[in-house]
């Protein structure tokens, strides 16, 4: 148990080093694009950027997870050969699916980028992150998270270098900036081949899986990715919707400032995709050995940890929130210290639910974790759009905390009923 409970805690920070690594190139990315452009062609990229993010989030990290869940679940029961094909058909079958829809919106989606360069970019990007995510859920399921980490840190480089090249005058124009939002997934797939030869070199020293064991079929690798793919859908939509919500109804002034309000968890949430992503492999091998108290342990231990921090920040808003989001932002925004304490707790809780989320992914229950994902994404959407309180701003903190705090309740519901030993659905 030690020895795993230090693998994995390594393997967290390791991971939360290349992650924050890439978040500070990826702002450094935008930051350069914003002095190199104007604002329209800014804007471009950074609508291009986000809507790539919300379309990979959701179409090809269900693949990373299967990868991941059913690789660390095989090497628990003892060497053996990874079996690729079935997660490997789903992902290229949702890129093509993707492509269609894309050739098919492409007047569209043209005219909402500004450009046919712009839509292009998107398109390629889109489908070359197809084999990023592959690569990334082979990887996190070997537990190799130096290179997990090394994989997205030289993607975020490798896009920073294109507005940095505009910057210096080495380039020009909003194509060759937006050129590296396709270059990135494109370069960092070149860590790959060392992640390649390692397995194969292991593979070769170790005898093939026995036929007896369970193979992944299918049915199941597609209803596991149809879940997770329910789950990243509804955590966008909690993040995203009161966004939306705001510009229709109240303009493009009250939508920033509730983006900014949402920027509160928005940052922990990129950060603690590392820890999501080693406590999967994790978790999953301790259940399929049958190690029921590591188990709890370590839900236990990444849950305290968050109420800790989540804690910690919202009792510095409380102090400090208004002011320190003038500065930031801008001396526009009407920001409550209450309200950014509210996004602090409901930050916690939604990293919480994240922690209870990866459980009952690791135990089966990934049907159950999306309905109780979906259920509270349209209940908020119902929130933001009912108006019971008149503020939008105020709107959006109250009904993300609260929708964040239920979704950790249903989702400890959930952990407590697989504890009890009832079957997963």
């Amino acid at each position: 148990m030690a020895e795993a409970t230090a693998g994995y805690a390594r393997g967290a920070r390791i991971l939360s080093v290349g992650i924050a690594s890439t978040g500070l190139f990826t702002f450094l990315y935008f930051a350069l694009a914003g002095h190199a452009l104007g604002a329209a062609e800014y804007g471009a990229i950074s609508l291009v950027w986000s809507v790539l993010f919300v379309v990979i989030s959701v179409i090809y990290r269900p693949v990373e997870q299967l990868l991941s869940r059913t690789i660390a679940g095989r090497r628990a029961q003892g060497p053996g050969r990874d079996r690729l094909g079935v997660p490997l058909a789903i992902q290229a079958g949702v890129a093509l699916l993707f492509l269609a829809a894309a050739l098919a919106l492409r007047g569209p989606l043209e005219r909402a980028f500004g450009s046919g360069a712009l839509y292009a970019i998107f398109v390629t990007a889109t489908v070359a992150y197809a084999a990023s995510y592959f690569a990334r859920g082979y990887i996190a399921g070997h537990s190799w998270f130096a290179l997990y980490g090394g994989l997205v840190l030289f993607e975020s480089m490798s896009r920073c270098c294109f507005a940095l090249a505009v910057v210096v005058g080495a380039a020009s124009g909003q194509t060759a900036v937006a050129l590296g939002i396709v270059a990135a997934p494109v370069a960092s797939l070149l860590v790959v081949p060392a992640a390649l030869a390692r397995h194969h070199r292991r593979a070769e020293a170790t005898p093939a899986t026995p036929a007896s064991r369970r193979e992944l079929s299918m049915r199941s690798g597609a209803t596991f990715a149809i879940a997770v793919a329910g789950i990243g859908l509804a955590e966008q939509t909690l993040l995203n919707a009161a966004v939306v919500t705001a510009r229709v109804t109240a303009g493009a002034a009250v939508a920033g400032l509730v983006f900014n309000a949402l920027l509160v968890a928005r940052a922990p949430l990129q950060l603690f995709q590392a820890v999501q992503t080693s406590l999967l492999p994790h978790l999953t091998s301790l259940q399929a050995n049958a190690r029921r108290r590591a188990f709890a342990h370590a839900i236990r231990g990444t849950l305290a940890a968050i109420a800790g921090f989540a804690t910690l920040v919202a009792a510095g808003l409380l102090v400090v929130g208004p002011w320190a989001m003038d500065r930031l932002f801008g001396t526009n925004g009407d920001y409550d210290r209450a309200g950014l304490a509210a996004v602090a707790l409901g930050m916690g809780f939604h990293l919480g639910a994240g922690t209870l989320n990866q459980a009952a992914l690791a135990r089966g229950h990934a049907r159950s974790a999306a309905a109780a994902w979906l259920v509270t994404a349209a209940a908020f959407v119902a929130w933001m759009l009912l108006g019971v309180v008149a503020d939008e701003l105020t709107r959006a903190e109250v009904g993300y905390a609260g929708a964040a705090a239920w979704l950790c309740v249903l989702l400890w519901l959930l952990e407590r009923r697989a504890r009890s030993g009832a079957r997963p659905r």
